[in-house]
């Protein structure tokens, strides 16, 4: 029936509608997994990013790790092309169905709600004709059977006239009302045809065909957004496919040989390698001194040292400058005392201990130094401690010309800054002056005065570093270093010391400092020496001081000092708690640090 042709179409256009709402939740988990694949590939791609101003970043500067950067960074640029896959699907895809969705809700109920409402009228037609219909098969009765009992009055003797008119009457009343009814009955018939053929070949084939055709839009636009699908997916394909061109050019720009060189660069020492070992003849009894058996004579004799402009004898100490030896020779092997103000040598850092007052022989020094254990550490182990000297003379020679030349290079960035800000501010006064109103020239004169000194101390730092860079360079001749008074000695006869860590030996330039050590010393005959030092230069004066309480210096190496006492400082404290100070052009040593109170100049000379 087609009742039941409704019903099937009702049931259809509402599992058509189901497919729909299923697509869209089927896209829109697509577009879900593709922000969630982005947000992991960004994340992955951070996680594994260079942290700034870490040992990590340096490491980026080698070909494969740039190219293992660049694949990261194409990696991010690989997720935003799945953000792009996912909003363009939720604009295009999912916005645009959810709308149609609605609106095809709404139509199908419009449709439906007329298809009901024809039903209804052409049953209401029907039942409208049915009740004509009875009705005038019961007048048709009833006048039927009017007319028979007038027939049965008019032939019975025994009825009166006036019964007989009754009946008569009374008959042609009824076939007056079927005649009625039987056209009532007609019009109404006809009317319900008409309705009829109006219901069945107009109303409902229209209905049918808007339905059809709302089903015919529905499956033309899941087409068409399945194509979309397709679409939106292929449109970053050649983006995603520029940034697998890249990885694979950065792949390809991988150079085993210049990675290889940078190492090479970057650890180079400078250090020449160590001579021959001279053949000890054990048949003839001969005195076999240190000097002969030691590393040091092959070193001497590979004139390595003459090239930084140094001179040397090779005898005892091949990785010792003489400024160091002087240092051991003379400086205090003791935590200095504390001032005189402290309760105890507890109250002082590190819990300092007073010097001894009674000196030891100096042949009992020299044997403790030709028998003590050197304290050497490998470079890594120097390069993991605390800040290094100024002039980076704890590195090897290589190492140190680059870090002279950063500083350098620094420097001079510093000084471009400060020139520039003096130009600003010297037109600034120039502006002021000429304008009066616009502010007072005299202003910036304190700032111009600062950059000034500033850009002074900046360009002495710089000849100061540019010296030290000629000095590794070898333009200039090597300039006498302050004594570094706590260095670890190496000692020759120690082949363990050599085996462990054969880098942390002094370079001839004395470019290289050992680890700092208070156990080992030495005291020898000045004689002995006298031909090593006698070109050292007395070091410069780098400030003044004034001592703040009287110290008596009886230990070796120490001078004594009266309270009130203007000296020159000649070398500062380098963390062991003794200052080195000059009175006159004779008289030199160290007294501590919290003795003296310290005036630094560095201009002065």
């Amino acid at each position: 029936s087609l009742q039941d042709q409704f019903d099937n179409l009702e049931k259809h256009t509402q599992w058509g509608i189901d497919v729909l709402e299923k697509y869209i939740k089927f896209v829109k988990e697509r577009t879900e997994i593709e922000l969630s694949y982005a947000k992991q590939l960004r994340n992955l791609s951070k996680k594994y990013q260079p942290k700034k101003n870490s040992k990590e970043e340096e490491e980026y500067r080698y070909t494969s790790t740039r190219a293992f950067l660049a694949t990261l960074n194409e990696m991010n640029d690989y997720a935003g092309q799945h953000e792009v896959i996912s909003e363009n699907m939720t604009s295009l895809i999912t916005g645009e169905l959810t709308r149609y969705v609605q609106e095809l809700k709404q139509e199908r109920k419009s449709h439906f709600h007329d298809g009901r409402k024809a039903q209804q009228h052409i049953e209401t037609c029907w039942k409208q004709l049915e009740a004509s219909k009875r009705r005038f098969e019961r007048d048709c009765k009833e006048a039927d059977r009017a007319q028979q009992y007038f027939e049965k009055m008019d032939a019975d003797i025994n009825v009166t006239k006036a019964d007989v008119e009754k009946a008569r009457q009374q008959a042609q009343l009824r076939h007056q009302m079927a005649e009625d009814s039987k056209a009532e009955y007609s019009s109404t018939l006809q009317k319900f045809n008409s309705e009829q053929h109006e219901h069945y070949y107009t109303h409902i084939p229209n209905i049918f065909q808007k339905i059809q055709e709302m089903e015919e839009r529905r499956i033309v636009r899941i087409g068409e957004s399945m194509k979309t699908f397709a679409e939106v997916d292929r449109q970053v394909i050649p983006i995603i496919g520029k940034c697998l061109d890249e990885i694979t050019k950065a792949a390809e720009s991988v150079d085993h040989k210049n990675d290889s060189q940078m190492v090479i660069e970057a650890f180079k020492s400078g250090f020449e390698p160590p001579g021959d070992i001279d053949f000890e003849d054990f048949t003839q009894p001969m005195k076999r001194t240190v000097s002969e058996s030691s590393l040091s004579n092959s070193r001497g004799d590979g004139k390595s040292e003459p090239k930084f402009g140094s001179k040397s004898k090779g005898k005892l100490w091949p990785f010792i400058k003489k400024n160091k030896l002087m240092s051991l020779l003379t400086s205090p092997h003791q935590p200095p005392p504390p001032p005189p103000a402290s309760a105890s040598p507890s109250a002082v850092p590190n819990g300092p201990q007073s010097p001894k007052q009674q000196k030891e022989p100096l042949s009992h020094r020299f044997n403790e130094f030709m028998t003590s254990k050197p304290k050497i550490h490998c470079f890594r182990s120097l390069k993991r401690g605390g800040a290094g000297p100024e002039d980076f003379s704890n590195l090897p020679p290589e190492q140190r010309r680059k870090k002279l030349q950063q500083k350098v290079d620094e420097l001079n960035r510093d000084i471009q800054k400060e020139m520039d800000s003096r130009d600003a501010l010297t037109k600034m006064k120039d502006v002021y002056v000429k304008n009066p109103q616009m502010g007072d020239a005299a202003s910036v004169d304190h700032r111009l005065a600062e950059l000034g000194q500033n850009i002074e101390k900046l360009r002495l730092e710089v000849q100061k570093f540019e010296g030290w860079l000629a000095e590794v360079e070898g333009r200039l001749p090597a300039r006498p270093e302050q004594p570094r008074r706590q260095s670890g000695l190496y000692e020759a006869q120690n082949p363990s010391g050599v085996n462990s860590c054969a880098q942390d030996r002094e370079s001839p330039d004395g470019s290289y400092t050992e680890e700092q050590s208070q156990e080992t010393e030495m005291k020898v005959p000045a004689t002995d020496f006298d031909d090593e030092f006698d070109d050292e230069e007395p070091l410069p004066t780098i400030g003044t001081c004034k001592a703040l309480y009287t110290f008596e210096g009886q230990n070796e190496g120490t001078i004594s000092v009266a309270e009130g006492e203007m000296l020159y400082v000649i070398e500062e404290d380098k963390g062991d708690g003794w200052t080195r100070i000059r009175r006159n052009e004779d008289e030199e040593g160290y007294v501590p640090t919290s003795y003296v109170e310290v005036y630094l100049d560095k201009n002065a000379k």
